[in-house]
């Protein structure tokens, strides 16, 4: 299985990332990470900390000649901003941030002890180790990518549109939206609330494509793939709700409009032509590309920030304001590619595991001739 942790604050020296349990014999082009890295600091409404950082990986360990040895990948993100120790204090809370509840968890006196690990620029470290899962999943032609769906008042309309042709349309957005008309509202939507000294929220999509049926399991509840994948998004900061498919949707449907009917044919195999469950039926991959929806509460810095009380003087004041995207939706889709990219490597390791690249591609192959004599 893999494992991986992250370390590092936000103004701290760099960003750290230990990944264990990648097969041997995996080639590894550092380029990638760094592309990755590149899309995660883009977008239209991000803040002035992305015009000062340079993120390119450096990996440490567990590759010899470019290729994975078996043993732990360490990466590491410096930052060019690592002033922590000269940082000042911060004694008000923000409203919607860890700010509070990490002060009184931890025993501290300084919000500042909080905000630098609380940071999303810990997901530094996870889209680095998600690259590297994108490059294991494309050895069994799966991909892996998001577009935006809403941000603010603005929703885009995208359905209809296959894989490919959301990775295209989306990347030449400036909020990584595949509808032209409602990126350009997006961005006039950002920049009022960049004037008005607020923020926004959004809906970003992972779509899955290629992924075999079968991976994760319906027999214990912690091994359920979508409860794993939701678990994964609902970890990256400002992520409130995560839907499959249609979502909340199905809640106000019947049961003959809500579920994906069954097909096959000798080329196709068994298919649907609607994807209304994301892609996963049971707590397992049921052939279909997996499509999960996650919803982004609007930043919690503002410039001009909400009522708090100082932690030393108990006195009302204004939440602290630090330096902050007026909408990181387009990132947090990046951010949440990269950890749909872990679980769906853990899952095919789990499945298909090996030592090696080669043991897990003899085992693949397997599995899909098996599917095919069904």
């Amino acid at each position: 299985m893999l494992r991986y942790l992250t370390s590092g604050e936000s103004h701290g020296q760099c960003m750290l990332a230990i990944l264990e349990g990648m097969p041997a014999g995996l080639e590894i082009d550092k380029s990638a990470i760094d592309e990755e890295l590149c899309r995660r600091m883009a977008g239209y409404g991000r803040g002035a900390r992305m015009k000062i950082e340079r993120d390119t990986a450096q990996i440490l360990s567990g590759l010899r000649r470019s290729k994975t040895i078996g043993s732990p990948i360490a990466i590491m993100v410096k930052n060019v901003d690592n002033s922590i120790d000269r940082l000042p204090i911060v004694l008000d809370p923000r409203p919607g941030h860890a700010d509070l509840a990490g002060v009184l968890k931890y025993d501290s006196k300084d919000v500042r002890d909080v905000l630098e690990r609380a940071s999303a620029r810990e997901t530094v470290a996870r889209v680095g180790v998600g690259a590297l899962c994108k490059m294991l999943l494309a050895e069994f032609d799966i991909r892996v990518t998001s577009h935006v769906m809403v941000i603010g008042r603005i929703e885009s309309i995208h359905k209809g549109l296959g894989f490919s042709q959301i990775v295209t349309l989306s990347e030449k957005s400036p909020v990584r939206c595949a509808d032209r008309a409602a990126s350009g509202l997006m961005c006039k939507e950002i920049d009022r609330a960049g004037l008005e000294g607020d923020t926004l929220g959004g809906v970003f999509e992972v779509i899955v494509n290629g992924v075999p049926p079968g991976l994760g399991s319906y027999a214990q509840a912690d091994r359920r793939l979508d409860g794993i994948i939701a678990g994964a998004l609902m970890s990256i900061q400002a992520v409130k709700a995560v839907g499959f498919g249609a979502g909340l949707e199905l809640a106000s449907v019947r049961g003959s409009m809500a579920h994906d009917e069954i097909f096959y044919s000798k080329k196709e195999g068994f298919f649907r032509k609607t994807n209304h469950a994301g892609g996963i039926e049971g707590g397992m991959t049921n052939g279909e590309d997996i499509r999960v929806h996650a919803a982004m509460k609007p930043i919690s810095t503002l410039r001009k920030p909400l009522a708090s009380v100082n932690i030393k003087s108990k006195k009302c004041v204004h939440g602290s304001v630090e330096r902050s995207d007026v909408c990181a939706v387009p990132a947090a889709g990046v951010i949440g590619e990269a950890v749909v990219a872990i679980e769906i490597a853990n899952a095919i390791l789990t499945k298909f595991g090996g030592d090696s690249i080669s043991e897990m591609r003899r085992n693949y192959k397997g599995y899909l001739s098996q599917i095919k004599r069904f």
